[in-house]
This record gives structure tokens, sequence and C-alpha cells, in this order.
């Protein structure tokens, strides 16, 4: 059975989890104890780390509290790394230097090393100039008690514990650029949703205020001109700022939701704004002064969110952009569904020839079209918006469809 595999087997993969999800320091403790028992076995007891060479004591009370000093500090190699390798440098310095026996417990001195290097935080390279001024200290003493060793047997040993720092130090790093790593990830995906919400609320917000704003100016008007008429027109505002409260409402959902999307809200599914309540847009420019003709070109499918989403607000800024600045000018809304899984949409609006109509960019940059052209690319669609030749103003937009799978 391959590895990866077995790894994947529930059997074994549970108490893997639930091993993994223990406290640090019962895991230690759990290691200390593995490296103790072995120490004590004869069959095991010459692998270990040596480095005196000098003649070989009996064991007796001493060596097994070195014994012991060598491995249990590995309890809390985690929690404080530091003093667990201060502790057993120490041990293994002195049984060295008193030439008890080689035991399995002086690997306790490695992962130790390893530890430190993967777990300090502070004074890291205080801790590894003590450490190497410890064994420089240690190398002196055992060659003034007669070690055989010479200078290079010195330096391989301490390659070895070079090595064990350093792969601590090489997990400690990764598992820094790991976290970073995440914590970019989570910031940009929340400044992503911030750039999309400040673009629904400015669609939102411009658009049905434009509205009221054009409403309130008419109904204005027909106070003193026909005042028969004025109702319909503050019936009119009436209606815009229930449907853009509506809209608000969703969108303050959305900012409230925790764990969950939006878009998976089956109540919020009637809430958002889709591609079949284009017609209420222009009906709502009608009710507002602005001639508006509509036509659909094409078999009309069920398409994703995101692009029903995106063709609504194309529609909705070109036409908040002709109430804005050009009222009262006929104003044309095309919507084509391509035999090519492309939406095409066409708004266009009529202006006089010698002044072309072109909407001035608004203060607060990244908004209006500027943040349509965004939304669309997003979606790998393509915006165009400017002048006629002949006078006045075009918004062309071409969307892939997403069509649902039924």
């Amino acid at each position: 059975m391959p590895r990866q595999a077995r790894w994947s087997n529930p059997l074994l993969r549970a108490p893997l989890d639930r091993w993994q999800e223990r406290n640090a320091l019962l895991k230690d403790g759990v290691l200390a104890l593995t490296l103790t028992l072995p120490a004590f076995v004869p069959t095991l007891s010459q692998i270990g780390a040596q480095i005196g060479d000098l003649p070989e004591r009996p064991a007796n009370v001493p060596s097994v509290a070195l014994i012991l000093a060598q491995t249990v500090p590995l309890a809390v190699r985690r929690r404080w790394p530091a003093a667990c390798l201060a502790v057993i440098a120490a041990a293994f310095a002195v049984h060295q230097a008193l030439g008890f026996a080689t035991t399995f417990a002086s690997v306790g001195l490695y992962l130790a090393l390893y530890s430190a290097g993967a777990h300090q935080i502070r004074f890291r390279r205080g801790l590894a100039a003590v450490t190497s001024a410890g064994y420089a200290g240690l190398a002196v003493t055992l060659d003034h008690l007669g070690s055989p060793n010479a200078i290079p047997d010195y330096l391989a040993f301490s390659l070895a514990l070079a090595a064990s720092w350093l792969a601590g130090s090489m997990v400690r790093t990764r598992r820094t650029e790991e976290a970073k790593l995440r914590r970019l990830t989570a910031e940009a995906a929340t400044t992503a949703e911030r750039a999309r919400i400040a673009r629904e609320l400015h669609d939102v917000v411009t658009h049905h205020v434009t509205a009221m704003v054009v409403q309130a100016d008419a109904a204005q008007f027909l106070l003193t001109s026909a005042p028969e008429r004025a109702g319909e027109g503050l019936t009119a505002v009436s209606d815009t700022g229930r449907r853009a409260l509506t809209e608000l409402r969703h969108l303050l959902g959305v900012l409230e939701a925790t764990g969950e999307s939006a878009s998976a809200d089956p109540a919020g599914a009637g809430r958002e704004p889709a591609l079949g309540r284009v017609t209420d847009l222009v009906e709502q420019a009608g009710r507002s002064g602005q001639p508006v003709e509509y036509s659909e070109q094409g078999e009309r499918r069920p398409q994703s969110a995101d692009v029903e989403l995106a063709a609504y607000r194309v529609v909705q800024e070109a036409l908040t952009n002709a109430m804005k600045y050009a009222p009262g000018k006929p104003t044309r809304v095309l919507l084509r569904h391509g035999d090519d899984e492309h939406i095409e949409i066409e708004v266009t609006t009529e202006g006089p020839a010698a002044a072309p109509l072109t909407p001035k960019p608004g203060p607060a940059g990244g908004r209006g079209l500027a943040g349509l052209r965004t939304r669309v690319r997003m979606l790998d669609g393509e915006l165009e918006a400017g002048p006629r030749p002949g006078g006045g103003f075009e918004v062309r937009a071409t969307i892939p469809s997403k069509p649902l799978q039924e």
C-alpha cells in the first residue's frame, strides 16, 4: 500500500489527528520518556553521542542522574527551549568529562539543539554564542583530561551539533514564511472584499439617489405647472427610496455575515440584483423622465450570480450617467445573448453633436465606470465607454456567460 494511501486511511488518520491536537507539553513528555527508557536497555545503551573517549567508569547513581538530565528536560523543549538546552548540554558535558559510558540519552543533545533553533524566539544569537563557547570549553577540558581526540575530531562533532541547530532554524523560517503568507492572503481577501462592497455601495447609492434627485426636481416643477401630476413624481421618489433601502439592507447583511457566503443564503437570493431585473432599471429611469428604449436579443439562460450582477451593474451605471449628465435625452439599452457564450450590453445616450456627452470623473477614484471596468475584467470581460462620433455617449460591455447547470 502506498504511503500516502496509508495516511489517508480514516482508521489511521483519526488517531493521528487526535494526537496532533494534544497539548505540546504532553507530546514532549512522551518524547522525553521514549528517549529515557532505551538509555537503560543494554542493547541500545551504546548508541548515542560520544566525544571524550576517556577511560570508562562504571555506572553509579551520579551517572543515572546525568542520564535523566539529558532526556527529562525535553518535556519543556518547546516551552523553554533555552533552559532545556542549557540543562541537557551541561549534563552531557559532565557525563563526558567524568568518563561514563555512552548511552542513548545523549541523543537528547541533538534534539535540544534542534528545539532551540526551531522554537527559541529571543536572544537566539546570544544562545548560539554561549553554546559554542561551552563546547569550546568542553573540548579544552577533555584534552586536559587526556582525551585521544584531536582538533579535527572536535570540529567534526561540532558540525553535527551545528547541523541540528540549523535544521531547527530552517523549520522556524519555513513556519514564519507560511504564517506571513497566510496573513497576506487574509489581508488581500479582506481588501478585495472591501473593494467589492465599496463598488456595490457606490452603484446602489449613486443610481438610486440620482434617480430620486431627478424625480424630486420633476415633482417640484409639476407642483406649479401641473399639480395633479405631482403625486406621480412623489410616488416615484418613494418607490426608488424603498428599492434603495432593500438593496442596502442586503449589502449590510453581506457585511455582517460571518463564515457563510452571502450568495449561499437562500433568503438573500431574491434581493440580489439579477439580469432579469434590468427592466426595473428601465422603468425607474422612465419614471425619472429619462426616455429609455429597451430591447433584448437571443435566448436568455440562467447565469451565475456574478455574471448577472455585473450585467445589471453595467446597465445601472450607464443609466445613472444618462440621468445625471443627459437628463431627458433618448437612451437605448440593448441586451444581446450571443451563441458564443458571451453577453453583450450596449447603452447609448443621444446628445448634441457639437458637445459630445462625456461624464466627468468623480472625486472618488476607482468608482463609477472605472470600478465597473474592474468588475467586468474580473470575469474576463471587456468594457468600453466613451463619446459617440455623432454626439452622446455609449457604454459597451462583453461578459463571458457562465450558464447554470440544470
